[in-house]
């Protein structure tokens, strides 16, 4: 039998053992571009350079859940840190959960609003992106170099129900 796995609303201090929420709302706001631009300034620090990795952008298309859904697997990446920031303005799922002794521990369901991203600190247990509703467009930062995927599945896995949007 699965266990339900409630959704929490996102906040910086409930995120923060997992790493960084990005949220325009609470970033150091810079007028540059002559006045033209808005700069939300350094939403995260991406920490992905040790053995020789570097940093690179990309965007990934995620399709959308079935719901219920159950949480069968995590993964995290120990050489690097991975960011997301959704382009389609959508809600989206974030699942994160401590390391416990190598494999992932006790998952945490965040509702992630459409206008905030997420950045995992290196060697976080995360599940693969869950986008809502829709095909949904991110921009992701993360690591290219070296070997930085490591995944494990749960004996009993996790359900969420549908998220109310």
């Amino acid at each position: 039998m699965m266990q339900k796995l409630e959704l929490e609303p996102l906040t910086a201090e409930a995120f923060a053992p997992f790493g960084t929420v990005m949220d325009i709302g609470a970033a150091e706001k810079r007028m540059i571009n002559g006045g033209t631009t808005e700069r939300f300034h350094a939403l995260a620090l991406a920490d992905t350079e040790s053995e020789g990795g570097r940093t690179i952008l990309s965007l990934f298309r995620g399709q959308p859940r079935a719901f219920p859904y159950a949480v069968a697997m995590m993964e995290r990446h120990p050489l690097g840190s991975q960011a997301f920031f959704p382009v389609t303005p959508r809600p989206w799922i974030a699942i994160v959960a401590p390391d416990a002794g190598g494999k992932p521990g006790q998952p945490r369901a965040f509702m992630v609003p459409e206008d905030v991203g997420v950045q995992y600190a290196v060697n976080v247990w995360h599940h693969p992106l869950i986008a809502v509703g829709e095909v949904s467009d991110f921009l992701v930062m993360d690591r290219e170099g070296g070997v930085n995927l490591e995944e494990a599945s749960y004996e009993q896995p996790f359900l969420i129900l549908e998220p109310a949007n």
